[in-house]
């Protein structure tokens, strides 16, 4: 169930209208703020960001919930991202529909943090995949044996593009966002925004204007009925 709205002073349809464009373009709370001006809605940019932190995983977690079970093919992978000048990794684990399974920023890419992101992961998704599908660090093989050894693992670093090319919306907000300020800031981003743009982005390149038009009508109704709004932000 997601957050009440009951005591704010704006109504839900402007609430998750603002908290949608957040996660869904690369835009900055001030930008939101300028957006919602422009249809004659007065907010400020520290309204949006406290509505983006209380509502943002709230919403991510009832989209994920819709979604059906994940697939049995899981892609593995670990990128660094810098926060305050200091390195830390992003592991991310996708199905073979590219859906994403879970993110978790670690301080490390040893075995111990293969092993920490294994098992949030099984327990996170309550499966078992049939194979898991990484690229040729040895930690993963090492919790890999530990962990979930009756699983197939396909080590192999051209077969793991899914995983990595899913890096690619986030490192595009990293980019907007001017880097993450910590890394709880950063875990707490990326599990909403994870769960949210995905969404809204069903393969345009796959589907015909028609087929898509209408592929996000239905995406936006779901939006709806997991916000609570009633309908669409009207233009002033």
């Amino acid at each position: 169930m997601s957050p009440s709205c009951k005591g704010h002073r704006y109504p839900v349809e402007i609430i998750s209208h603002c908290v949608w464009l957040y996660f869904r373009f690369p835009l900055s709370y001030r930008e939101v703020e300028e957006l919602m001006l422009q249809r004659g809605v007065i907010v400020s940019h520290e309204t949006v960001r406290r509505w983006c932190r209380k509502f943002g995983q709230a919403y991510a977690d009832a989209l994920r919930r819709r979604r059906p079970r994940p697939g049995d093919k899981w892609h593995l992978d670990e990128v660094f991202v810098r926060i305050n000048g200091v390195q830390k990794y992003l592991w991310r684990a996708v199905d073979q529909d590219g859906n994403v399974l879970d993110i978790l920023v670690q301080n490390r890419r040893d075995k111990a943090a293969a092993r920490q992101f294994f098992r949030r992961l099984m327990k996170k998704t309550r499966a078992v995949p049939r194979v898991i599908v990484t690229d040729k660090l040895r930690s993963y093989g090492a919790a890999h044996r530990e962990v979930m050894p009756s699983v197939e693992h396909r080590s192999h670093k051209g077969l793991n593009n899914r995983a990595e090319n899913s890096h690619q919306p986030t490192r595009q907000r990293e980019r907007a966002m001017k880097g993450f300020r910590s890394p709880g800031a950063a875990q707490r981003f990326l599990s909403a925004f994870s769960g949210i743009s995905p969404h809204f982005r069903p393969g345009r390149h796959l589907m015909t204007a028609p087929h898509y038009r209408a592929e996000m009508t239905v995406r936006f109704t779901i939006w709806e009925h997991i916000t609570g709004a009633t309908g669409r932000l009207a233009t002033a």
